[in-house]
């Protein structure tokens, strides 16, 4: 036991002794990218309390006078303060306040600088076609950089003092809980550096699922706009600004490309490599392969886009209610066994006693 714990210390050791060395290591280039990293992880986070604070502000404009007070409880208040904080954090990076980025990634930075496999690996490139997609190529590589050295630092350190402690308790006889820290404080260390990575797939799913759920009524409104005579240019921006939502800003940026001089096969291209799912994909192809032929054989297209579309989403719609139907079997069981329980205890009780037990 005593070599084992030894053994476990060692690489504790080690752990903690690397990650000590990369931070030692970080110069100018981690601290930047660390910088760099935070500062647009802070922009997409005022972005999205400013839109939940826009979207709260709209549903409190439905109520007035005791109503509104009530609700105004329930939906929450602004984030004026986090804001203002997160502003303040980003004026300071900018102003080469590099401290302000923290010292806990910078070990992350170094590691995957000095390790070709972890800097220029799958995983790199993996979280980089992802970040393409979230945030645009411009900004991806910040992204990535600050996640991947996230994972690998919180990781390495994590996992050393997880070990580090579970020893320490063992060592001291501290009973269970020594060898319960041991064995879970490493997977737990383990579960929430990958929960970094896993949470921007997460995102990703999510955003491609919002995405084909908006797709039909995009084609659609294309379709209708392009066959009543619209050029497409026009059709495109049209449908861009008449609803929110991930498409349609994604159709925005396409709009801006175009409007500054963009070729069409870029700004279509980059449509396509931000959307990634194969409605976008066929829909920009077909922009494309039309350009120079003009409305009438677009808007066929259009048409069948959408019938399709549409069918799709029938398909889907009837698939998520099956599945709901599945999951919900269990709660419905659970909630059969406890009526049972009610029923049955009181008739139990009163057989008992008119038994005479």
């Amino acid at each position: 036991m005593k070599l084992t714990l030894m053994i476990l210390m060692a690489l504790s050791t080690a752990c903690v002794a690397l990650w000590v060395a990369m931070l030692l290591k970080s110069g100018q280039e981690e601290s930047l990218a660390a910088a760099y990293a935070r500062l647009f992880g802070n922009t997409l986070k005022i972005d999205e309390h400013r839109l939940k604070d826009a979207r709260n502000a709209a549903a409190l404009e439905l109520y007035s006078g005791v109503a509104h007070t009530v609700m105004k409880l329930f939906i929450g208040g602004n984030h004026e303060k986090a804001i203002a904080r997160l502003e303040r954090e980003n004026e300071a990076l900018r102003n080469g306040a590099l401290a302000k980025a923290g010292i806990l990634t910078l070990p992350g930075h170094a590691l995957r600088r000095s390790i070709p496999w972890i800097g220029e690996g799958p995983l790199y490139k993996t979280l980089q076609i992802r970040h393409i997609e979230l945030y645009g190529k411009k900004n991806a590589e910040y992204m990535t950089h600050g996640v991947l050295a996230a994972v690998c630092s919180y990781g390495l350190i994590g996992f050393g003092a997880a070990l580090a402690l579970g020893v320490l308790l063992t060592a001291l006889e501290t009973g269970i809980i020594g060898y319960a820290i041991l064995g879970v404080g490493p997977l737990l260390a383990a579960a929430a550096a990958y929960s970094i990575y896993d949470g921007i797939r997460a995102k990703t799913a999510r955003r491609r699922e919002a995405i084909a759920r908006q797709f039909p009524n995009v084609v659609s409104k294309l379709a209708l706009l392009v066959c009543s005579g619209m050029i497409m240019d026009r059709a495109w921006n049209l449908t861009a600004v008449s609803n929110t939502g991930e498409i349609y800003a994604e159709m925005k940026k396409t709009a801006d490309e175009l409007n500054q001089n963009i070729a069409p096969e870029a700004a279509y291209g980059n449509f396509i490599v931000r959307c990634n799912t194969k409605e976008t994909s066929k829909l920009a192809s077909a922009i494309l392969q039309n350009l120079s032929k003009g409305n009438a054989e677009i808007g066929d297209l259009l048409r069948q886009l959408a019938y399709e579309a549409w069918q799709d989403r029938r398909h889907t719609a009837k698939r998520d209610a099956e599945k709901a139907n599945s999951q919900l079997m269990g709660p419905i069981m659970l909630l059969f066994l406890s009526i049972m329980i009610m029923i049955m205890v009181p008739i139990g009780i009163m057989l008992g006693g008119s038994a005479g037990f």
